[in-house]
């Protein structure tokens, strides 16, 4: 009798392995085509009201009302306390449940916020439309609180690879973003596969990957080194700015207008206000209403205005602090690519290299996500058609985050992240981000 126990026990972990293996390729498989197929969508529609919008710039007028909108919409699906991003990390860490109503509900506010000139970003709504599906998914498949975590971890992987074109960069993101310091390395598998194969979706249906070609790269030497380490403490500084800036927006309009209608409205009156006074400084201008990607392209081309950055981080933080939605992350795209493109030549370096450098390592500073940041830089620069970035410039974009996310202290965009090990010294200190405010 026990040796036939004990046959059985040898038996059921020889199994163990393989047949864990073959589960997570059949729900990545599952989770790729969801989210690959409804970031697909989502990608569609922010294109189609983006250019809606920009062929009627009356459509600005409207956002206090797409505001007042919003916060209607998510009072009616009892969303009232919705907290974005936040959630997600959240139940990956806790496994607390998503609901499947996040999913239309970020889609329809993220897509009504674009399409009114409000400043905000997408990657951030994809996240959370990811992750709600997956953990959808995963509770009608009745999985334990482990594997519920992963599932949801495959999500966000699958809906950032396919919305941005970045598959490792979406795996390595959501495996690093919930715990600074840990990586959940049992999801590799199934977040790769998903990333890839929700990428393959987006591809299938043209939407193309995210991928720049930059100019004036420089060679690794003692020289560039340290101009490389200067930027780095820039991008630290700005990467503390644009987290203040974030949390304290949602803290003045509770101090002031307590309302969420009255904060939606108003908030929305404040960007038209904004986008007034720029206009009249520079005519034509509505750089900063919308995603701004085209003002990403012109700065790793070598071309930002000066006050770019500042008037980015205005702008969305007063959208999204009164309510809108979207995401943040490619507002710090923009603000970072906008910066170093100005900062850069101050230190020696080109315009285009700065920006590129910037892009990468202010999206560290304000995610503490450095392995991520690397691959970021890896997916979006090596492919470019001038061959200028080589395994040296890769060198100096890992020095240049290094110190972004060294110097850039425990703040970060989401107060749910968990930075679990000091970024000083190998000790354990289990705080949330942005608890010194």
């Amino acid at each position: 009798m026990e040796t036939k126990e004990r046959t059985e026990g040898r038996l059921r972990r020889l199994l163990e392995q393989p047949g864990t293996f073959l589960k997570w390729v059949l729900f990545a498989g599952v989770i790729g085509l969801t989210a690959g197929g409804v970031s697909t969508a989502f990608y569609y529609a922010l294109n189609a009201v983006t250019a809606l919008r920009e062929a009627n710039p009356w459509l600005l007028w409207l956002l206090p009302l797409g505001g007042v909108a919003i916060v209607l919409l998510y009072r009616i699906c009892g969303m009232e306390k919705d907290r974005g991003t936040n959630f997600v990390l959240v139940a990956v860490r806790e496994n607390q449940p998503l609901r499947l109503r996040t999913a239309p509900l970020i889609f329809a506010a993220t897509v009504l916020t674009h399409l009114l000139g409000g400043s905000s970003g997408r990657e951030g709504a994809i996240l959370q439309i990811g992750g709600s599906l997956s953990s959808k998914i995963g509770r009608w498949m009745h999985l334990d609180d482990k594997d519920s975590r992963i599932i949801t971890m495959c999500g966000m992987s699958a809906a950032f690879s396919a919305l941005f074109g970045t598959p490792l960069t979406a795996a390595m993101f959501a495996m690093e973003v919930t715990s600074v310091g840990v990586l959940y390395y049992a999801a590799i598998v199934p977040c790769v596969l998903s990333a890839i194969i929700g990428l393959w979706v987006a591809q299938l249906c043209g939407v193309p990957p995210t991928a720049f070609s930059l100019q004036g790269v420089p060679n690794l030497t003692p020289v560039t080194l340290l101009q490389c380490i200067g930027m780095g403490v820039l991008f630290a500084l700005l990467s503390i700015l644009f987290c203040r800036m974030m949390h304290a927006a949602p803290r003045l309009y509770d101090k002031y207008l307590l309302n969420p209608v009255a904060r939606a409205a108003a908030g929305g009156a404040l960007v038209i206000a904004l986008t007034f006074l720029v206009w009249l400084w520079n005519p034509g201008t509505y750089d900063y209403n919308g995603a701004g990607t085209a003002v990403i392209h012109a700065a790793i081309g070598g071309e930002a205005r000066p006050e770019a950055f500042l008037l980015k981080m205005l702008f969305t933080t007063i959208t999204l602090g009164a309510g809108f939605k979207g995401g943040e992350i490619v507002p710090v795209f923009f603000t970072g690519a906008t910066f170093g493109c100005t900062a850069a030549p101050l230190l020696g370096l080109h315009p285009s290299f700065g920006a590129g450098l910037g892009m990468v390592c202010v999206f560290c500073g304000v995610t503490n996500c450095p392995m991520t940041s690397l691959l970021l830089s890896l997916e979006l620069f090596a492919g470019d058609s001038l061959g200028m970035f080589t395994g040296q410039s890769l060198g100096l974009f890992a020095v240049c985050i290094a110190v972004s996310y060294m110097l850039s202290g425990y703040y970060g965009l989401y107060s749910e992240q968990k930075i679990v090990y000091s970024k000083l010294r190998p000790e354990y200190i289990d705080k949330k981000a942005n608890d010194d405010e």
